[in-house]
């Protein structure tokens, strides 16, 4: 029986992919494990292993195909003893067929939930579980066959529910969920059909373009990161009730202590002779202050949710890397526990990997709250936007010498401004404000970061 293979999610978010490369060809032997491609998705480059032992019989997307489909068919393994022509032929005339591509564990439908659906639905309707249903505007909507039933006597709408489920797909939970609350109920697409019609319009491309004078531009087209980027940007703006804090902070302490740091690192050998163990920057020791300023007021490493606030119990820290094209966050786990040497050398490892877009998933997905640094740019102060499913992000200005008072005396000072923006459904002002006040007190007492 032929063993399709085919273009396995990779993320919760993901619709398509690039198949950058195939690390088999046509007749080479595969176990499970083995690597067999190289996906780049939006936002980082991964590694496809094989599920099943098998034959390639065939290689049905080349490599360097750009935007094939999730779930579409991208080779033909033939099992032990299989003729790989008549496997080809069984595959591509749409016989039924194991999926030979592994995702991600976290993209794996929980076992209960399967058991579940094996229960209520009859065998001939298993391969039904990966279609689709539309909603009324013609978006593609997926669901599980017991979560189709379940809503329909319960006259729910499905495209009114979010789903839990791997790819986004709608289970049993989401339905009981929904029930619960009532937000789902028949009527409410015609509702949001309303409003939608209601809300204000972005210019069509058209608009934009009879705007200027034929043959003064040219159309560069969006890559899928630009375009993942422009959708979550919308959305957090247009979700997410966002609120503002700013305060200077005196960086000389931290400055001198930066340099004490860097001189006393010992040194290791490498291939082109010895270097530093570690070379701290400024962002390093502001991810860690941010990182134990939640930790001192843990009311505000937090994540919003419609029935629950998700308090955090470690600081994960997002931090803005610019890459060709976009930029990426990755994640420092755990910084409110890591030595500022440790954070430096993963930082430097998790950026270079971003731009080269070999981060793994769950390096740059979830955190607790996000660092954008363009200081390094004489940016002097800015208003960066949440990322979700964060309650916050600080936004962090270039250090400047700046005129302070002292005593009733006017002095030089390095000063650095920075920016809070909080969800103010999680965080409100005072707590923001208490928040960046404990983020200033261990920037100007850098000592605090040592213990």
């Amino acid at each position: 029986m032929p063993i399709q293979v085919t273009m396995p999610a990779l993320s919760p978010t993901m619709e398509e992919g690039n198949l950058a490369k195939w690390m088999v060809k046509e007749g080479d032997s595969v176990a499970p494990g083995d690597v067999i491609a190289e996906i780049e998705t939006d936002k980082a480059t991964m590694e496809v292993e094989a599920v099943d032992e098998g034959t390639v019989a065939k290689i049905v997307v080349p490599e360097g195909t750009e935007g094939v489909k999730v779930n579409a068919l991208i080779a033909v393994l033939a099992e032990e003893g299989e003729d790989a022509a008549d496997a080809v032929k069984a595959a591509e005339g749409g016989a039924s067929a194991k999926a030979g591509a592994k995702a991600p564990e976290a993209e794996k439908p929980a076992e209960a939930e399967a058991s579940a659906e094996k229960s209520e639905a009859p065998a001939q309707a298993k391969p039904a579980e990966a279609k689709s249903a539309s909603s009324g505007d013609g978006e593609r909507v997926f669901a599980s066959p017991l979560a189709r039933r379940l809503a329909k006597e319960a006259g729910l709408d499905l495209s009114a529910i979010a789903g839990s489920g791997p790819k986004g797909r709608i289970v049993k939970a989401d339905v009981e969920a929904a029930g619960k609350d009532g937000g789902a109920k028949a009527g409410a697409p015609a509702e949001a059909a309303s409003a939608a019609a209601s809300a204000p319009q972005a210019m069509s491309d058209d608009q934009v373009l009879k705007l200027f004078e034929e043959g003064s531009y040219e159309l560069i087209p969006h890559d899928s990161m630009r375009k993942t980027i422009a959708r979550r940007l919308v959305e957090a703006k247009s979700t997410i009730p966002h609120f503002y804090l700013t305060l200077d902070c005196e960086i000389d302490a931290l400055l001198a202590l930066r340099k004490q740091l860097n001189d006393a690192a010992p040194k290791v050998k490498t291939g082109d002779g010895e270097k530093p163990a570690y070379k701290l920057s400024v962002n390093d020791m502001v991810i860690k202050a941010h990182a134990k300023a939640l930790a001192m007021v843990p009311d505000a490493n937090v994540s919003w949710t419609e029935n629950a606030m998700v308090k955090h119990k470690n600081a994960d820290v997002g931090v803005a890397v610019s890459i060709p094209g976009g930029l990426i966050t990755p994640i420092v786990r755990r910084a409110d526990e890591k030595t500022l040497s440790a954070i430096s050398n993963e930082m430097k490892d998790l950026a270079a990997r971003a731009r080269s877009r070999k981060l793994k998933t769950e390096e740059f997905q979830g955190g607790n709250t996000a660092v954008s640094n363009l200081g390094m740019f004489g940016i002097k102060d800015f208003a960066a936007v949440i990322n979700p499913p964060h309650a916050t992000i600080l936004a962090v200005g270039a250090g400047e010498q700046r005129a302070v008072v002292k005593d009733g005396e006017v002095k030089v000072a390095t000063v650095m401004s920075v920016t809070l923006s909080t969800d103010h459904r999680a965080v409100d002002g005072a707590l923001g404000a208490e928040l960046l006040a404990a983020f200033r007190q261990v920037i100007e007492n850098p000592m605090a970061m040592l213990v």
